[in-house]
């Protein structure tokens, strides 16, 4: 165990009864952390006498920070509606109290303009503050599968579009999502190349559409199961490609109200943890008393922990990342450590950064969050500072 004797002064150990570190368990372990990185795991008896302590409450457990692959908004902001960097940082902050040290802001189908101020906003912040980069979900999408997607702004591409959004290929680990029956040929190709990730979603696209969005370079699946046709025996659509093909990472809502758990279990059960990410889709009611909101000109309210129009269309969720993973552990009946992977270390690699992020190994980032025995968010650590619900100096 590397523990940093030749620097203690700014050494830090946080000691818990159980740690997950992506991979697997350790009990009665210490994370040794310098410099907002993890210098590596080892026994409470190990840790430098000289060095500062956090011990966890009995029962806690450490595990890396999640990692929220699509989050529209939070504290009461929506990105459509602030697509600035003190947007993006406002819903980060609000989602931090529950473990969530890293996201994609994202902004749903909305104008060309919007679009380009989102993504100057994303580039000048981005690696900041736990802002990754920037998911676009839409507009180019099936006017069939809109789910609350304002039929008005849904597109067809053009050439000017898909310049614009090869940008995002250097605006960190970005995500689009499209329907690949709705873009011509070679869009999909193009923009993968430019180092933006392409996930499938509100989409018709049959399994051979999908298929070739696979060959060009689509490697995930938005919200499975939701805005896609439902599996059939003889027309497999997105679901049947994104359950069998080991190439594709999917993202589940896992609310209790988007899918079903025996639909969760079977999504891990097809693709283990290693392939399902934990999203929330959250909207900006999380993190405050907000029983309503505006969505670029509809009324959206909150009952039940259901977000939903007038008309009772699905509109985002009321979900954190922490009652993702007690959801996915208490009604899915998920292995604690398969429901951590996938709101960690899944999200991590399937943005390429799993060898900093969703892992407590060596070098990776001093990103942690401690949970209590019933899963609720004791604290969280973002480059080794801790911050959210609790402060370590109180334990």
């Amino acid at each position: 165990m590397s523990t940093g004797r030749d620097n203690p002064s700014i050494g830090h150990a946080v000691l818990a009864d159980r740690v997950f570190d992506g991979h697997g368990w350790h009990a009665n372990a210490a994370v040794l952390i310098r410099d907002g990185c993890i210098l590596g795991l080892g026994a409470w008896g190990e840790v430098p006498q000289d060095w500062a302590q956090t011990r966890l409450p009995a029962g806690a457990i450490l595990a890396p920070g999640f990692i929220d692959l699509q989050v529209n908004g939070g504290g009461g902001i929506l990105l459509n509606d602030q697509p600035t960097p003190e947007g993006m940082f406002g819903i980060a902050r609000a989602h931090r109290r529950y473990g969530t040290t890293a996201c994609l802001p994202t902004l749903i189908t909305d104008t060309r303009e919007k679009m380009r101020t989102a993504i100057a906003a994303a580039r000048s912040i981005c690696g900041r503050n736990g802002i990754l980069g920037l998911h676009f979900e839409g507009p180019f999408i099936s006017p069939r599968r809109p789910g609350v997607h304002r039929p008005d702004r849904i597109a067809q591409p053009s050439a000017g579009d898909l310049e614009d959004l090869c940008q995002l290929g250097g605006v960190g680990r970005s995500i689009v999502t499209l329907a690949p029956e709705c873009v011509p040929a070679g869009f999909v190709r193009t923009l993968a190349a430019s180092g933006v990730r392409i996930s499938i979603g509100h989409s018709e696209a049959s399994a051979a559409s999908a298929m070739q969005a696979v060959a060009d370079g689509a490697t995930g699946v938005t919200h499975l199961f939701n805005a896609m046709p439902p599996l059939s025996a003889r027309d497999p659509g997105i679901i049947g490609v994104a359950l069998a093909e080991q190439r594709l990472t999917v993202s589940l809502i896992v609310d209790g109200i988007h899918v079903d758990p025996v639909s969760v279990r079977a999504a891990f059960a097809a693709k283990g943890s290693d392939r399902v990410a934990l999203i929330t889709d959250a909207m900006p009611t999380v993190g405050t008393s907000m029983d309503h909101f505006d969505l670029l000109g509809r009324s959206i309210k909150l009952v039940n922990g259901r977000l939903s129009t007038e008309e009772g269309t699905l509109a985002g969720a009321h979900l954190d990342m922490a009652a993702a993973v007690r959801n996915a552990v208490r009604l899915a009946q998920l292995p604690l450590e398969d429901a951590l992977r996938a709101a960690s270390l899944t999200p991590a690699r399937f943005l390429g950064l799993d060898n900093e992020r969703g892992v407590l190994v060596p070098g990776a980032r001093a990103d942690l969050v401690a949970l209590s025995h019933e899963l609720e968010v004791v604290a969280t650590w973002v480059d080794g500072s801790a911050e959210g619900v609790q402060s370590a100096d109180s334990f």
